[in-house]
């Protein structure tokens, strides 16, 4: 088919670029080579003061995550930052230098776990010429989730963050979190009502700092943070509910009433009881049903001093 066939004679494309704006490249005079061009961001000067954080984020990048809940292994998407700090000498840090160690990772096969994530933290360090580094991903998290009765399967998720920082002196730093949504009936309405309690939807947040000696063949820490939040609940959420497990659902419920408090302060129980976990910090936030407004708690320890954190 020619550019008449539809009895329209169009200019070639060249042209067509032309009459909205294109015009051909100019002459240049500066270096193409990189051994040539200048490099700003090496300029050595006192630039005022240290960087606590240079680096890029919402970098979007395929990834593996491996699970002891099926799907064992899953593919999914991460959301990366990568950062390292800068003293007030240096002007700037080498940007391209973050996104290539992502890609020499993900041509390995990038599984991401606490054990790779530090080898990477450490190792980008090192490109970078600079004393520390810190990476994070934020990642949804499948998991298989059966009816209460009639065992029908689905796919649940929660979301999942994994953050490692390297310092040459210090060693490392590791921090996990997860959100989940749950059920939660309110244990006033149910104490006031002649009958029936009035429930919401709640979210759980966790966000954990681990031992340094960490041992993921040990434990999966997804699934020990997402049992410390829906067993603590009024119910689980479910992806597939026919009648008979809506009844199992809305009386588990009533049989577990709970408040925001109640939710924040069970769960820091059970997190207070993993031994790979040195401090944490729990969030419920229900989006009430009978309110306008949602209802908030939360909880902050440190294990290692015995204290709650502000």
């Amino acid at each position: 088919m020619n550019n008449t066939t539809l009895g329209k004679q169009l200019p070639d494309k060249a042209e067509r670029h032309k009459l909205f704006g294109s015009v051909s490249p100019r002459v240049g005079t500066k270096p193409t080579e990189k051994y040539e061009m200048s490099d700003l961001q090496n300029i050595k000067k006192d630039f005022l003061f240290d960087l606590d954080v240079v680096g890029i984020t919402k970098v979007k990048h395929p990834i593996t995550i491996n699970s002891n809940l099926s799907p064992i292994n899953q593919t999914t998407i991460g959301t990366f930052q990568f950062s390292t700090s800068i003293k007030q000498t240096s002007k700037g840090t080498n940007m391209s230098r973050f996104t290539e160690q992502l890609n020499l990772y993900h041509e390995q096969g990038f599984i991401v776990d606490f054990s790779t994530l530090k080898k990477f933290t450490k190792e980008l360090a090192e490109r970078l010429e600079q004393d520390d580094a810190t990476m994070t991903v934020d990642f949804p998290w499948f998991f298989e989730r059966s009816a209460p009765q009639s065992k029908l399967m689905g796919m649940n998720y929660a979301d999942l963050t994994m953050s490692v920082s390297y310092d040459v002196h210090d060693g490392f730093t590791i921090n996990g979190g997860l959100s989940v949504l749950i059920t939660t009936l309110c244990p006033c309405s149910k104490d006031i009502s002649e009958y029936s309690a009035h429930n919401q939807r709640g979210q759980v947040s966790m966000d954990i700092q681990l031992s340094t000696d960490f041992n993921e063949d040990e434990y999966d820490w997804k699934e020990q943070l997402l049992e410390a939040a829906e067993s603590n609940a009024s119910s689980r959420l479910h992806p597939v509910l026919k009648r008979p497990d809506e009844k199992v659902v809305t009386e588990r419920a009533y049989e577990n009433p709970r408040f925001v408090e109640d939710i924040v302060r069970l769960v820091a129980a059970d997190l207070y009881e993993l031994p790979f976990v040195n401090q944490f910090k729990v969030t419920c936030q229900n989006e009430e049903s009978i309110h306008m407004h949602d209802a908030i708690a939360s909880l902050s320890f440190d294990k290692q001093t015995g204290q709650t954190l502000k």
